[in-house]
């Protein structure tokens, strides 16, 4: 079966190296895919002194090096590691089990549940946002995933083949965690260690500007996948608010046969429209997503149909 290593890479001049390295002494015959994104220091280079496959991407961000890596590369299983030496390349054997037995589509390598992350971390607020973004996912599609945000990762070919990457950035981590779960693809986590950036060695992650676009697709996929609960939601608090300003209106009405809260009347009357209007878009959007998902579904077989003939030729 091949595997392949992917390497997404931003002036990792420093490290490079070293994981290459690393990866190819755990497998020896694998084939290590770096995708330099615009880097504008000696990572192409370095990468491809150490003899990996590297290429070019135009496209800044991570999730348009992903994309690429998705469409590009052909494997049975795909193994995806950041550049920067904080994942242990010996971990590989424990991520690809699971693929290689058919337990996971997705194999996710669990930072947090033995508290290296915590421990090695030394940046401010990455633990808040990691727990954050977890508890809102684990919320939302009612899973019990442990590490959401962590860049260590396996995958089958047929997960890889059928992921619609969206993401241009750091996001994509959340966004792949979400379609899994969305799409009921098998997942598993493993546990592994975490170490922090050797020194000299310059994380690309800013902790609030890429927190906010996280958060942001949470929001936006969250609406696409399940469209029904989120208009419910906005739905509900249009209708509160619309009873709030409205009950004196009617306590008034009841009392005097009156109104003169003419302009509270309006907006009660204005809140529970949009309350009424939203709960009507959840409905249709939900038969939406529905069809959609079944559309997918369909595709899914075919892909899968396509690589079991492959696979048997």
């Amino acid at each position: 079966m091949k595997v392949a290593v992917l390497l997404p890479c931003y002036n990792e001049e420093k490290t490079i190296g070293k994981v290459i390295d690393d990866f190819r002494k755990e497998l020896p015959h694998t084939d290590i895919y770096v995708y330099d994104n615009n880097s504008t220091d000696r990572t192409f280079e370095v990468a491809t002194e150490h003899g990996a496959i590297v290429r070019r991407e135009p496209l800044q961000g991570k999730g348009n090096v992903v994309r690429s890596m998705f469409r590009e590369i052909d494997a049975d299983y795909y193994i995806m590691v950041d550049g920067d030496d904080t994942y242990p390349a010996e971990f590989i054997h424990e991520i690809l089990k699971p693929l290689q037995s058919g337990e996971a589509n997705m194999v996710i390598g669990d930072r947090l549940s033995n508290q290296t992350y915590y421990k090695e971390n030394k940046r401010n607020f990455h633990g808040l946002g990691n727990n954050l973004v977890k508890g809102l996912i684990n919320k939302l599609y009612g899973s019990k995933l442990s590490d959401i945000m962590t860049g260590y990762r396996g995958f089958d070919r047929l997960f890889v083949k059928s992921m619609p990457v969206l993401s241009p950035g750091f996001e994509i981590e959340t966004e792949m965690s979400i379609h899994a779960l969305d799409k009921r693809f098998k997942i598993k986590e493993i546990p592994i260690d975490y170490r922090d950036r050797p020194e000299g060695s310059e994380s690309k992650l800013n902790t609030f500007s890429d927190g906010y676009k996280v958060l942001k697709m949470i929001f936006i996929l969250f609406k696409d996948y399940k469209p029904f609960l989120f208009f419910l939601i906005w739905a509900l608090i249009f209708l509160v608010f619309g009873l709030l300003v409205g009950t004196p209106v009617i306590y008034e009405f009841l009392k005097t046969h009156y109104i003169t809260k003419v302009p509270s009347a309006i907006l009660a009357v204005g809140l529970v429209i949009l309350s009424m209007l939203s709960f009507s878009c959840g409905l249709i959007l939900d038969t939406v997503a529905s069809v959609n998902k079944k559309q997918y579904e369909l595709e899914l077989n075919k892909i899968y149909s396509k690589l079991v003939k492959n696979s048997d030729e």
